[in-house]
């Protein structure tokens, strides 16, 4: 059994508070938990307005498999026009 990680920290420009910025960031998170099969949750920078960082894990037999997955989950967060994928970090358990 293989566990892939995947950390994406954004930049929300549009927020101008936590409040919106908390609207943005667990509507995609929602998005995500239903269109891919994943685990994703907000795991940092939980008090500043315009960056947040986003954890989503997946495990798997294939490590192909999970990193294709993980691929398609990251191209849907980069996609996203109210924010920018500033950094990525894959790694595996």
């Amino acid at each position: 059994m293989l566990v892939g990680t995947l950390c994406v920290q954004v930049h929300i420009p549009g927020a101008t508070s936590l409040k919106d910025k908390r609207r943005i960031v667990k509507g995609m998170i929602t998005k995500v938990q239903n269109r891919f099969n994943v685990s994703i949750a907000e795991l940092d920078n939980e008090d500043l307005w315009r960056r947040a960082t986003i954890g989503v894990a997946m495990i798997g037999d294939s490590q192909e498999h999970i990193e294709r997955q993980l691929q398609f989950v990251l191209n849907f967060l980069d996609a996203e026009a109210r924010w920018e994928v500033i950094q990525v970090h894959l790694d595996w358990n």
